[in-house]
């Protein structure tokens, strides 16, 4: 993306002010969640909502983060290894993410990734990953192509570690 368009282009938390009465990302529970339930999260504490916002004040994307944990069971043994004893260990959720389907193919979700995990970085609050459950085969591809790494019992459900987001904004 060039560098000129990426200073047009602003992320931030979702208000009442922003218009999602026409966001379409093709994907009918991503959008029914960002039209419906988002604000109602974004109020009760339960998710974090973040929208693109373009010059004209379209809305061409969206993500949601949240504290979630994981079990250390799940993760790979190499991972693990290197993780202290705890049953539990705490993470951030990328819950949703989606781009709107008229400005799909212009590198905004790749933008709206580097968004979310520039705020989990900079965030005083302990998260040992990033994690993210790939609601279809495309999804997990994008994924693991920013160098998320699957569960091994669970190959929709991946990660990546805040050590490694962390040396990506340094």
């Amino acid at each position: 993306m060039p560098r000129s368009i990426e200073e047009k282009l602003r992320v931030e938390p979702l208000s009442s002010s922003h218009d999602r009465s026409e966001f379409e990302s093709g994907v009918e529970p991503l959008d029914r969640y960002f039209r419906t339930q988002a604000g109602q999260d974004a109020r009760k504490n339960m998710a974090a909502p973040f929208v693109l916002v373009l010059l004209d004040g379209t809305i061409a994307g969206y993500y949601t983060l949240s504290a979630t944990s994981v079990q250390l069971g799940e993760l790979p043994a190499q991972t693990v290894r290197k993780l202290p004893r705890y049953p539990l260990v705490p993470a951030t959720l990328l819950g949703r993410l989606a781009v709107d389907r008229r400005h799909q193919g212009k590198g905004y979700g790749r933008f709206l990734l580097g968004d979310a995990l520039h705020r989990t970085a900079r965030s005083e609050i302990a998260s040992f990953a990033v994690i993210v459950d790939a609601k279809d085969e495309n999804a997990r591809r994008f994924y693991e192509r920013e160098s998320f790494l699957p569960f091994p019992d669970r190959p929709m459900k991946l990660f990546r570690p805040m050590t490694d987001i962390r040396r990506l904004f340094d």
